[in-house]
């Protein structure tokens, strides 16, 4: 997705612009191309931006570690403040309550491909599960191996299981 001119937006009709997508995300590993719609309004100080998008990813199980397909919905929406310098924090600089929201220079673009990303690794789950009653992994199940003949010779060497 190609960057968003700021300035040029206070132009669009309603000033606010929608973008239909259906692409695979760099750095994001998924199964189908991400799918969905971007809106993003201009209001004078801030960016209104609201997204729906979906695909499939492929997750590994925590209790089993076997592989499954998981399909991800994103709906968020989020208001980026608009600055009239650009904000860049020095060693010097106290960090206040005020300081922890996004802010973008209103001179400056707005990149959507970026803040996908962003929304979308933020939608993965914490806990990954194949199934809700995932036994896990199956512990203290004897595994017979057929011995290799190889190293019968040592077996001979320890005395005999009771």
């Amino acid at each position: 997705m190609e960057r968003i001119s700021i300035p040029q937006l206070t132009r669009a009709p309603n000033r606010t612009l929608e973008i239909s997508f259906a692409e695979f995300l760099p750095g994001f590993a998924t199964l189908t191309p991400v799918r969905g719609q971007l809106t993003v309004s201009h209001g004078g100080n801030y960016l209104q931006v609201a997204l729906t998008a979906e695909t499939i990813v492929s997750l590994t199980c925590g209790r089993c570690l076997q592989l499954y397909n998981y399909r991800l919905a994103i709906d968020t929406a989020e208001m980026l403040w608009l600055t009239a310098q650009p904000t860049t924090p020095s060693t010097e600089t106290e960090i206040t309550p005020e300081n922890l929201v996004e802010s973008l220079p209103i001179n400056g673009s707005f990149d959507p491909g970026a803040w996908l990303y962003e929304q979308a690794c933020l939608a993965l789950p914490l806990v990954c599960r194949c199934q809700t009653d995932c036994p896990g992994i199956q512990v203290g199940a004897a595994v017979e191996t057929p011995l290799d003949q190889r190293w019968a010779a040592l077996r001979s060497l320890y005395p005999p299981e009771s």
